[in-house]
């Protein structure tokens, strides 16, 4: 029975890791010569231009429903957050603000929009708007710098990143670390305590994992990181001599999709985080950035 257990189990993980990626992926590409967001399947065809536009467009999430793509652009002079369909229509300004607005994240209930701003500090905090009735709150209010919210599965928690600076051996060292914080009761709990700048997390699709880059401890490169969503048992995926950032997770929570490259070029790739299999998704000789997954 014991031997009919583990071979069932072996089986069972052996199908659910080789399952192909299905759905479509945003990204911000300048293969026209400026940012513009594009998106593709998740084998990496039909690409499509979504916001054609000359200014720079920075796409960031997907609707709850898959139908409207939220960015950053400055088509106004500074930088605010848009949404538009995600056939290229409709763009509408939601911040309309002379600070600028950056890295917008949807929550799971569809009601409301994190994001960071520098409209009361020049470093950046974290703000959360309401989309049924445009009110903005400010979620942080210090002098660190503070960037890539993301919601929690209930809508209830967002993690971010915080700069912050510590003694290490007498030596200040400033690191970026992700944070979890509670909306209603702003109660901060911090996830990560290594060296190097750790960014852009994001929650699993069960809300077990959390995905992130940073920069390794040993190689200091930044690669692509995973860990439980209490901020234990760190495993670092790609641990290569390239530069890795930006991960975002499949909707079946097997794949992540990331930026790869190097000062010369960055691609596209996405890795499996059972068996590590990696797979190239662009190849265009201009930068491929910051995807973006839905089913």
């Amino acid at each position: 029975m014991k031997t009919l257990l583990i071979i069932t189990g072996l089986l069972t993980f052996g199908i659910i890791s080789s399952q192909e990626p299905k759905g479509t992926i945003g990204y911000t590409s300048k293969q026209n010569g400026n940012f513009e967001i594009y998106t593709m399947n998740a084998d990496g065809s039909n690409v499509q231009n979504i916001s054609n536009h000359p200014k720079l467009d920075y796409g960031y999430c997907w609707s709850i429903n898959g139908e409207t793509i939220y960015f950053y652009t400055n088509r106004d002079g500074n930088e605010e957050i848009y949404s538009i369909n995600s056939d290229g229509t409709n763009p509408i300004n939601l911040t309309s603000n002379k600070a600028n607005d950056r890295v917008p994240e949807i929550a799971p209930n569809g009601k409301l929009l994190a994001f960071q701003s520098d409209r009361d500090n020049e470093n950046g905090e974290i703000y959360l708007m309401n989309l049924e009735n445009k009110t903005t709150i400010r979620l942080t209010n210090n002098s660190l710098y503070e960037e890539s919210p993301c919601f929690s599965k209930n809508s209830r928690k967002l993690l971010f990143t915080r700069e912050i600076v510590e003694k290490t051996d007498f030596v200040e060292v400033s690191n970026g670390e992700i944070f979890l914080l509670d909306i209603k009761t702003k109660t901060e709990t911090r996830l990560t305590f290594k060296r190097g700048f750790d960014s852009g997390a994001k929650f699993s699709p069960d809300n077990k994992k959390i995905t992130f880059f940073g920069r390794d401890e040993i190689t200091g490169n930044y690669d692509i990181f995973i860990m439980n969503s209490d901020g234990t048992n760190i495993v670092n995926l790609t641990n290569d001599a390239l530069q890795d950032f930006s991960p975002c997770w499949s909707p079946d929570g097997n794949w992540l999709a990331f930026t790869r490259g190097n000062s010369e070029n960055y691609d596209i790739w996405m890795i499996n985080i059972h068996t590590k299999e990696l797979r190239r998704l662009t190849t265009q000789p201009k930068r491929d950035e910051t995807p973006f997954w839905k089913e």
